[in-house]
C-alpha cells in the first residue's frame, strides 16, 4: 500500500469517526398511525445515539408522491408494504434495507363510553349517525376498513353516512371531536396516552381483512440510518411497539 492511499484510508476513517461521534439528523417520513410509538422510539433511541431523528408525519400515500419528487428523508415507515417495494423498484431506496417493522391492528371506536362495539353494533345502523374511516386509496388503515365494511356487507349501506379522512390522523380526530359517532381506526391510537382507556372500543378481527404489514426502508445510505435500522429491531423497540397495540412482524 502507498503512503498516499495510506493517508487517504486514514483520512477516511477520521471522517466517519468524526461524524459518528457529533452525530447526524434524520429525517424519518412515518405512517401517521406509527405518530405515536415513534415517539416514544425517537426518546429511547437519541438517549442511546449521538444521533437525531427529525419526524414527519403524514399519509403513505402522501410520503411516498413526496418521496418521488424529491423530499430529502432518509427514513420512510410506511403503513404498508406496497410503497416501500415500489421505492426499490424505482431505484430511489437503498437496496437490502426493506423490512417489516411492525403489524398493524384496526379497531371501531367511539368517544362515548359503555357502548358494545361490535359487528353486531355496526351492522345495526341504527345505533351511529357517522363513521370514519381513512381514505383507501392513501392510507392502508383506510383499505382494510373498506375491506372489512365489505366482509360484513356494509359497504353500499353506508357511502352517504361516511366522514373520510386523508390520513388515519385526521379519521380518529374526527371521531375524538365528535364529527363522527365512530370511526374505524387504528388499534394504536386507542392506547395512546392523550385517551388510553376512555370511550368504547372493538379490537377488529384479523380475518375481516388483509394483514396491515407496515413495512420500512433507508432511503440514504449513512452510518446514522443503519443504526436506526438495527435500533428498530432491538428488544426495546419491540417492546414499545407491542406496548402501543402493534404485532410484532414473527406474529407476537
Amino acid at each position: 500500500m502507498t503512503t498516499v492511499i495510506r493517508y487517504r484510508l486514514i483520512a477516511a476513517l477520521a471522517l466517519t469517526l468524526s461524524t459518528a461521534a457529533h452525530g447526524d439528523r434524520l429525517n424519518v417520513a412515518v405512517a401517521s398511525n406509527f405518530a405515536a410509538p415513534m415517539e416514544e422510539i425517537k426518546k429511547a433511541f437519541e438517549s442511546r445515539s449521538e444521533h437525531e431523528l427529525v419526524i414527519i408525519r403524514g399519509s403513505s400515500g402522501k410520503h411516498y408522491a413526496q418521496i418521488l419528487n424529491g423530499a430529502p428523508f432518509d427514513v420512510f415507515l410506511s403503513a404498508d408494504q406496497t410503497r416501500p417495494q415500489r421505492l426499490l423498484e424505482k431505484g430511489i431506496a437503498i437496496p437490502g434495507t426493506l423490512g417489516t417493522y411492525a403489524l398493524g391492528r384496526l379497531a371501531l371506536w367511539s368517544r362515548k363510553p359503555d357502548l358494545k362495539l361490535g359487528r353486531e353494533y355496526l351492522l345495526n345502523t341504527d345505533n351511529y349517525g357517522t363513521l370514519a374511516i381513512a381514505n383507501p386509496r392513501l392510507a392502508p388503515y383506510g383499505l382494510a376498513a373498506t375491506q372489512v365494511l365489505e366482509a360484513i356487507g356494509l359497504q353500499s349501506d353506508l357511502n352517504n353516512r361516511m366522514v373520510m379522512g386523508e390520513n388515519i390522523a385526521q379519521t380518529f380526530q374526527f371521531v375524538y371531536s365528535g364529527n363522527a359517532d365512530i370511526g374505524l381506526v387504528a388499534y394504536s391510537q386507542t392506547l395512546s396516552p392523550a385517551v388510553r382507556g376512555q370511550g368504547s372500543s372493538w379490537l377488529v378481527p384479523s380475518e375481516h381483512h388483509q394483514a396491515i404489514r407496515q413495512d420500512m426502508v433507508l432511503l440514504t445510505e449513512s452510518f446514522a440510518a443503519r443504526e436506526f435500522a438495527a435500533f428498530m429491531e432491538s428488544d426495546l423497540a419491540r417492546e414499545i411497539l407491542t406496548d402501543q397495540g402493534y404485532l410484532l412482524s414473527d406474529g407476537r
